[in-house]
């Protein structure tokens, strides 16, 4: 590994494309070659928080590139994420006070599968939505003309950022700040579009700024579980359909977020919860695998799953509780015990849904239907919403 110091970027250069290449995330030479032509450390500040892009979530650190410039080197080149804004501006990055991660340089990893993924042809037009500090739409600009980049954020502030450190690196695509839901039409049709952030539900603009045969590629979050990459083909009917296609940890679009605070925060009338018991393992509804988490997110929407366990004891608790913004004092939960060596486990449930009840039933549904994985659904976007199916478009989970 090169020295910190800098003095031979491409050097760290060749190291990121090593490590990528060995983790399987980089296999095509366009996207090598533009790698080492859109360095990453052009895009990033001297400070920021870096956070590991591993298995359960890295622990995140301060780097600083005047006071440690071994560690930043370091972070900017392996396959981490470096946090550069949080709760919206109003937090720092740099020591990683606040309450909510915002805006990123995503690992690079993720950024150079989503890229293969997105597989744009020479003359292609890409829509990006969540410019972030521009690191992919320079990537994009050159591998395809910065004329043929549009990319939208919806923060000016950051926008700014992103297009010093774009035409620092010598690129000019077209940056607009504009709610990335809805796309910029001005530029349509485009060929491909890519979403840098996650959604609960894919925005329909996407899709009508498309022609047919466009490519759209963006991380699905819909609460329950961790997220998921996407990929959908664009349709001359102005439908888009296609597979999920892997893990994806991405921040939510702002305005899908879900409520954050202590999972014991979420409950309230806890004097009029109703209290029942069940035989089943509180623990196996989180541990289906992302199948599962698919399949219940799509049979129970609106509902996210925490599980805690105490090493020690072995005790565990699971904590269903709704997405929606007042969920804090107005949404349904439902909390279950597991405790070793009982036979019934305690489940309390409150509000109008009874969200034990039903996504205890979704489970059993997914597993009736042969436990299905993750790469046996897809997604089909219209005028009318979207739909996940399992193994054929005509397969529809929820009609």
């Amino acid at each position: 590994m090169p020295n910190g110091s800098g003095k031979d970027p491409a050097r760290w250069v060749e190291t990121l494309i090593e490590t990528l290449e060995d983790t399987g995330a980089l296999t095509a030479d366009t996207w090598r070659e533009a790698l080492r032509a859109v360095p990453r450390h052009l895009f990033l500040p001297l400070r920021a928080l870096a956070v590991p892009d591993v298995p359960g979530g890295g622990k995140a650190y301060p780097i600083d590139r005047g006071a440690r410039p071994d560690e930043w080197w370091s972070a900017v080149y392996s396959d981490t994420s470096v946090i550069t804004q949080i709760d919206d501006g109003a937090g720092d990055p740099a020591t990683g006070e606040g309450k909510r991660y915002t805006s990123s340089s995503s690992a690079p990893g993720v950024v150079a599968q989503f890229l293969e993924f997105l597989d744009p042809l020479g003359g292609h037009r890409v829509l990006e939505v969540g410019t972030g500090t521009g690191w992919t739409a320079g990537l994009l600009s050159y591998r395809l003309g910065s004329e043929n980049v549009t990319t939208v954020e919806v923060d000016p502030a950051l926008a700014e950022v992103a297009e010093k450190n774009l035409a620092a690196a010598g690129h000019t695509p077209r940056v607009i700040v504009r709610d990335g839901a809805l796309g910029f039409p001005d530029g349509a049709p485009y060929d491909r579009v890519h979403a840098a952030f996650a959604v609960s539900s894919v925005p329909y603009a996407w899709v009508e700024q498309c022609r047919p045969g466009a490519r759209i590629v963006f991380p699905y979050t819909p609460g329950f579980g961790y997220g998921h990459k996407v990929v959908l083909d664009v349709a001359g009917d102005g439908t888009a359909t296609g597979r999920f296609v892997g893990p994806a940890g991405y921040m939510m679009m702002r305005a899908h977020r879900h409520p954050l605070g202590p999972q014991a925060s979420f409950l309230h009338h806890e004097a009029d919860a109703v209290k029942t018991g069940t035989r089943m393992d509180p623990r196996a509804l989180a541990h289906g695998g992302p199948g599962a988490d698919l399949a219940i997110a799509t049979l129970v929407p609106g509902v996210r799953r925490f599980l805690g366990t105490d090493e020690d004891s072995g005790e565990a608790t699971l904590w269903l509780l709704e997405t929606r913004t007042d969920a804090r004092t107005a949404g349904s939960w439902a909390v279950a015990e597991y405790i070793p060596g009982r036979g019934v486990f305690e489940v309390e449930q409150y509000g109008k849904r009874r969200l034990w009840d039903e996504v205890e039933a979704a489970y059993w549904r997914w597993h009736g239907l042969g436990r299905p994985e993750r790469d046996q659904f897809g997604l089909t976007v219209s005028p009318d919403g979207h739909a996940v199916w399992l193994d054929s478009p005509s397969n529809v989970l929820v009609r």
